[in-house]
């Protein structure tokens, strides 16, 4: 009896990975066409049958796309903003969280409530009024307007006072005030070393979500000096005959940062997720 359900478990155990390893391949084979693409004469984007397999135009590509724009330049500027924008985020809805969750104040729950509300909001609604606001600081045109928009972020103050709320015992916050901590301190001290599987997860989520930006980049920002990648590689469809090959070397290329930041804090992100699901 023992053996057959071992037999079966097994079985469905290799069925699981099957169905996920399956799973995988679908999710890659973008990048992976991408890639090929990116080798590729533009004629090869539309042949039938597709192109599977990668050409030798890697180089030739590339260096198309660092003849049509500054790609290094916006390679740079993008980082500077996806760095700074995380960064901010990532203090700003830390300390939020911490506030949320383990001070009481008047009016602490219609506050939360009216920062999750504006999660429903669509972006697009405050373009015009955002950008106004920004031309009359005299700020358009610079890497500033283009991260400042990302300052305050919902989804990271929510999920840092749930993480907060769940991980750091109350009793660790009262024996902190006993020692004579201050509010800060306690932050500082005592939270931020426990968060920090928290701040992987949302680092991560924050620095893709800056970086695949274009609307709000693309409205402040007119110089190519200033652009980001986004809006660098959108001035490549500019013309009626696109070089896809090009467009998709320029494409795959800004996608490599993306991939090294995950492979840094793959495990941090894991470790996460995995705990707030024992939890």
């Amino acid at each position: 009896m023992n053996n057959v359900e071992e037999k079966k478990f097994s079985i469905g155990k290799a069925g699981v990975y099957a169905l996920l390893i399956l799973a995988s391949l679908f999710a890659l084979f973008p990048f992976y066409w991408m890639f090929v693409m990116a080798t590729r004469p533009s004629a090869a984007y539309n042949s039938i049958p597709p192109v599977l397999l990668p050409g030798d135009q890697l180089v030739e590509n590339f260096q198309n796309v660092i003849d049509k724009i500054p790609f290094f330049q916006s390679m740079l500027n993008t980082l500077i903003v996806c760095l700074a924008a995380t960064i901010v985020v990532l203090f700003i809805s830390s300390l939020a969280g911490f506030a949320f969750s383990k001070f009481r104040f008047p009016g602490r729950n219609g506050f939360f409530i009216a920062i999750l509300l504006t999660m429903v909001i669509p972006p697009q609604l405050g373009l015009i009024p955002q950008y106004f606001l920004i031309a009359e600081f005299g700020l358009l045109d610079t890497l500033f307007a283009a991260m400042i928009l990302f300052f305050l972020n919902p989804l990271g103050i929510f999920l840092m006072r749930q993480y907060i709320n769940q991980s750091v015992p109350d009793e660790l916050i009262e024996a902190a005030k006993l020692d004579g901590c201050s509010n800060f301190k306690i932050y500082r001290s005592v939270v931020l070393p426990i968060i920090l599987p928290a701040f992987a997860t949302l680092g991560i989520i924050v620095f893709t979500m800056v970086w695949g930006e274009f609307l709000w980049q693309f409205t402040v920002l007119r110089s190519p000096n200033s652009y980001t990648i986004q809006v660098a590689l959108a001035s490549l469809n500019s013309t009626t005959n696109i070089d896809f090959g090009m467009v998709m070397s320029g494409v795959f290329w800004s996608t490599v940062p993306l991939i090294v930041v995950f492979l840094l804090f793959n495990r941090l992100f894991i470790s996460s997720i995995a705990e707030g699901a024992v939890k």
